[in-house]
């Protein structure tokens, strides 16, 4: 059987067109038998053909896949491109990609193409369920031509209803593998039943190999560049750290020297500040308040350095138990780690033992200047003799101190009073149940002033203060003080600044040879001191009311809250006690003086 030449070529070119072509008029001259033989030849090249070409579609689209690959930038989108190319390849309705995580067995919906249901993105799969969970524990394809009856693995209502939203009927899933390591799984599905064909499931095993090395490589970026960013962290991390253990060090060399040098608490403060490039502040306990207070009592309980609110932070200063003050830190150009915190932890340390030491240093100082103070007050004209001696080996001129105050502090005080005038200069001690000074002020009533401004502030309590000039016999002036001072209270004096100038009568009374006093009293009102002494003890503060009162029962009643025949027979009991004539002019002053000086003898 020979054929044209034209015929020939019109039948190749038959089998190699894309779709159907009428070949009746080039097989017309042909026996009907010949003529079918040829045409299943020509439609047996023609599905060659079309598989040829189906396969250089795509070997290119692997190939442009694989191109992408090597240009890797963005995952989600080469991801979604793969995923794309498949779709168009295999030609399903639905094409989408799961990503399996190791640690729950979970396969999570990542990039689809073709859904329409809000539900399918994002899709979790739980271990062992569904299709997908088929093909993670058995590592190969898997498909079913009809999703709902499917038997060869478990159901799960959620993926169940997913699916039917979507109107998935046939599904094939292939995995993503890393050596034996599943990381994924992709998928083809149609709407219709289908039965895929093992040219469908190996394109979308080749799409699958390509998807496994790009999400492989996303993970083995994303380790790197967590490492990479952990080795950068750490290495800024320890550059921090050696640099604040430069400052550290910095810090420790300082307050050694400091230590060694008699540096005080003020130099840390400076030295602390200089290191770590922000403001350092003593605080000392009177300045605590608010959230600064707050966290210094944390401070104190714990014996670390704590945030004080906007970037401050304080820490207490200890000795023991007791609170010295605290250092307050606001935070400047360096931020403030554990090294810094600790570096202030000790700078308030050194704080503390230089405040001990110079407590101490002064605490002897005072203690010297208080066992002058006490010789020079002395009956002992030879230790007054010696005073004035090592006063003068001290340099300390006694010509120059021209006034003496005497303070009535509380006994639990007076420590306190003491430690708080040693600024103020001159000699401080206690002597005879009081605090004394000798100042270099000429004015005693100044002196007085401005010894109770000081008491008043460091005591934050009532101070009774007696100035006196320092004239002849500085014993005899201080006891006046003394004497002074006891006596105001019963005035109704008892937070003051005064002079002994200023209560002389009293002074003179109460002062240096006050026995005669006592002895006056007794012999004008003896009698009544004696019935008080051994009965109620009401005759005398009656006798008083009623002299202050301008010797008026009814207001002398009144101001007793007694009834008035109470006070009148209390009288006539007194006239019985002192004698006819008691209140005859000269005798009535006598008494008067007597009943006051009695009062104030019976005074604190």
């Amino acid at each position: 059987m020979g054929l044209p030449v034209e015929v020939v070529a019109g039948l190749l070119d038959a089998a190699a067109a894309e779709q159907d072509t009428d070949l009746t008029h080039l097989l017309a001259d042909l026996e009907p038998a010949d003529a079918a033989r040829v045409t299943a030849g020509v439609r047996r090249l023609r599905a060659t053909s079309d598989r040829l070409r189906r396969r250089g579609q795509e070997l290119a689209a692997l190939f442009s896949s694989a191109r992408e690959l090597a240009q890797l930038r963005d995952v989600d989108e080469l991801l979604a491109r793969l995923v794309e190319r498949a779709h168009d390849l295999v030609g399903t309705d639905v094409t989408y990609l799961s990503e399996f995580d190791v640690g729950s067995r979970e396969l999570r919906v990542r990039t689809t193409l073709g859904t329409v249901a809000p539900t399918f993105p994002g899709l979790r799969v739980p271990a062992g369920m569904g299709l997908a969970s088929q093909v993670v524990e058995s590592r190969r394809p898997c498909w079913t031509a009809r999703y709902s009856a499917m038997t060869q693995a478990p159901h799960d209502q959620g993926i169940d209803e997913t699916v039917a939203a979507e109107g998935l009927i046939s599904l094939l899933g292939v995995p993503l593998l890393a050596g034996d390591e599943v990381i994924g799984v992709l998928f083809a599905a149609n709407r219709v039943e289908h039965a895929f064909s093992p040219e469908e499931i190996s394109l979308l095993s080749a799409f699958a190999d390509h998807a496994a090395v790009v999400l492989q490589t996303a993970r083995l970026l994303a380790r790197a560049n967590a490492a990479a960013d952990e080795t950068r962290r750490a290495y800024g991390e320890l550059a921090r750290h050696v640099e604040a253990m430069e400052r550290a060090s910095e810090v420790h060399g300082d307050l050694t020297a400091l230590v060694l040098q008699g540096g005080d608490a003020a130099d840390v403060a400076s030295a602390l500040g200089r290191a770590l490039r922000c403001r350092v502040t003593l605080l000392d306990t009177a300045r605590l308040d608010g959230a600064v207070r707050e966290a210094v009592e944390q401070s104190r309980r714990s014996g670390r350095c704590v945030a004080a609110g906007a970037g401050a932070f304080a820490v207490a200063v200890l000795a023991g138990p007791a609170l010295l003050g605290a250092l307050l830190l606001e935070q400047g150009t360096v931020e403030f780690g554990p090294v810094e915190i600790r570096t202030a932890e000790r700078a308030a340390q050194i704080t503390a033992l230089l405040s001990l030491k110079q407590d101490a240093m002064i605490e002897a100082e005072q203690r010297v200047r208080g066992d002058l103070l006490a010789d020079l007050l002395s009956t002992d004209q030879d230790r007054r003799d010696g005073a004035g001696a090592r006063a003068r080996a001290r340099g300390i001129r006694l010509d120059e101190l021209h006034s003496v105050v005497v303070a009535a502090v509380p006994a639990e005080l007076r420590r306190d009073a003491v430690r708080a005038l040693r600024r103020a200069g001159g000699l401080v001690g206690e002597h005879a149940d009081r605090v004394v000074m000798l100042t270099g002020e000429e004015d005693p009533a100044a002196a007085a002033r401005a010894v109770h401004a000081d008491l008043n502030r460091a005591l934050a309590a009532p101070v009774l203060t007696v100035g006196a000039a320092r004239e002849a016999d500085l014993r005899d002036q201080a006891e006046a003080a003394g004497a002074c001072a006891r006596i105001l209270p019963a005035l109704g004096v008892t937070d003051a600044a005064v002079t002994t100038d200023e209560y002389l009568p009293y002074t003179a009374l109460f002062g240096p040879g006050e026995a005669r006093v006592a002895r006056f009293v007794r012999s004008v009102v003896g009698p009544v001191l004696d019935w008080d002494a051994e009965h109620a003890g009401t005759l005398l503060p009656t006798l008083a009311a009623y002299l202050d009162h301008r010797m008026s029962p009814v207001n002398t009643a009144r101001a007793l809250h007694l009834h008035k025949n109470t006070v009148l027979q209390r009288l006539d009991r007194i006239g019985e006690l002192l004698g006819e004539g008691w209140q005859n002019p000269d005798r009535l002053f006598r008494v008067t003086v007597a009943v006051r000086l009695a009062r104030l003898a019976d005074s604190p």
